[in-house]
């Protein structure tokens, strides 16, 4: 049976613990999810590159990765490829507000972007737009 001494020192120490991982929780390479307000404009957005255009289309979409991430309005950006479905990409973004969403659609490089979907995509971008919940912790 483990002292009362151990006991509390035990429960500090798992405290602690706790703390740190929320902590670490929060903000994870870049990510502040603090910082993300409420209210924000939260998108998913599919394509699906069409047959034999998969690498072209993924090609053409990399280089907005830094891009978009480097534009101080977006908060989060993610681009990803369906591991089951090559060819099939989703694009995860947060930005603080509609207007910087659609502020960001209008940049030159988006607009290149688009401009090569029809040769590299079937059926355009699939937009989800989505009410980010429970991040602050409410």
């Amino acid at each position: 049976m483990m002292s009362r001494k151990r006991m509390i020192l035990a429960l500090v120490a798992t405290a602690s613990l706790a703390g740190a991982a929320s902590a670490t929780a929060q903000e994870r390479d870049g990510v502040r999810y603090r910082a993300i307000p409420d209210g924000a404009y939260s998108v998913v957005a599919e394509v699906r590159a069409k047959p034999g255009k998969e690498r072209a289309l993924r090609e053409a979409t990399l280089p907005l990765v830094a891009l978009v991430r480097s534009d101080p309005k977006n908060l989060v950006y993610f681009f990803q490829e369906d591991r089951e479905t090559p060819g099939r990409f989703i694009f995860y973004e947060i930005f603080a507000s509609r207007d910087d969403f659609e502020a960001h659609n209008a940049m030159p490089y988006v607009q290149q972007w688009f401009g090569r979907l029809p040769e590299l995509a079937e059926g355009g971008v699939v937009v989800r737009r989505l009410e980010i919940l429970g991040h602050n912790g409410g």
